[in-house]
């Protein structure tokens, strides 16, 4: 089933430790779309200057990712410029342009108002409220994410959109200051107490973890010997997570965990390089590679019911052993 995304197209300036973009191709529904375009139909509702190049126009139709909410409007592109330092963590920003995005009102194709699925990136969360509104019926699965900006700064309506999400996605460091919880799991459930039936907690090179009244769930990152640029990677999680659901149509709890799998898939492809280089050029094998080697980094009994061997046992095999 398809998806709706609604946020932003940018391009952003990164340097990193193993060197520096220019403009890159880049933007919360950038990174979301092309994730989530490998697995089901994606249509993207952000704004574009008309410094928007007809090659950045060719990656979204190249991955047949719906534009027809991509307004194009007199102005510049919204300008992300950071850098990174050993800490790949943490982007430390040098400026913001919003240009053409200060004024960005969503406007949603009557095709769209019916999404099944729908995506709600990191933008104001009046604007999210406004997409909200817009949609006919109830989408299936609603999902979004959000910053410290907002965060601090429309605390009120933030939490009026995040009341009416299924799943939210969110940074620890986002988590603590929305819950005013400095443990992740006393935070986690105070967010499900604002009406959210899971919390998926994004933590960069550890993975994330997912909360839900039945419990919670890890979902490692994949080990890499060299992330060149983690920008991006948090929306393509989300991309991998949505897409899988909107294929799959499994909701369950077990469809979520599966899901969140295929999210770090996708961020894993992504800080594989600058910008969308590495995500935008994937294959289905590579997909289906990498996450044959998730499944032998994380599994180590299909039962749950292995029997635990005891201090005694233990004990009894190491004297034989010594013995031999």
């Amino acid at each position: 089933m398809s998806i709706l995304v609604v946020g932003s197209v940018a391009y952003d300036t990164i340097k990193t430790l193993h060197g520096a973009r220019q403009k890159d191709l880049g933007g919360s529904a950038t990174f979301f779309s092309i994730a989530a375009s490998y697995f089901a139909p994606v249509s993207v509702v952000a704004v574009v200057g008309d410094d928007f190049t007809p090659e950045n126009q060719q990656v979204f139709a190249t991955h047949k990712i719906d534009t027809r909410g991509l307004a194009k409007v007199q102005g510049n592109t919204f300008h992300w410029i950071a850098e990174y330092s050993d800490d790949m963590n943490q982007a430390h920003t040098l400026d913001t342009q919003l240009n053409v995005l200060a004024d960005f009102q969503p406007v949603l194709d009557p095709s769209d108002k019916a999404a099944p699925y729908l995506f709600l990136a990191n933008i104001d969360p009046d604007l999210q409220h406004q997409v909200l509104q817009q949609m006919e019926e109830r989408p299936k699965l609603v999902a979004g994410d959000t910053m410290n900006f907002w965060i601090q700064g429309k605390p009120n309506t933030l939490t009026r959109v995040i009341n009416s999400l299924d799943t939210l996605l969110i940074n620890d460091a986002e988590l603590r200051l929305l819950s005013g919880e400095i443990n992740v799991v006393k935070a986690a459930k105070h967010v499900l107490g604002l009406g959210p039936s899971t919390v998926i907690v994004k933590r960069g090179e550890f993975g994330a973890i997912g909360f839900t009244s039945e419990g919670a769930f890890i979902a490692p990152a994949y080990p890499l010997e060299s992330v060149v640029d983690p920008t991006g990677a948090g929306d393509a999680f989300a991309g991998g997570l949505m897409g899988y659901l909107a294929a799959s149509g499994d909701l369950s709890t077990t469809g979520l965990r599966l899901a969140m799998i295929i999210g770090s898939i996708m961020a894993s492809f992504t800080v594989e390089s600058f910008g969308v280089d590495r995500l935008s050029s994937l294959s289905i094998d590579d997909i289906r590679d990498r996450y044959r080697e998730f499944w032998k980094l994380t599994y180590f009994d299909g039962s749950g019911n292995a029997e635990l061997p005891t201090r005694d046992k233990l004990a009894g095999e190491l004297s034989n052993r010594r013995i031999n």
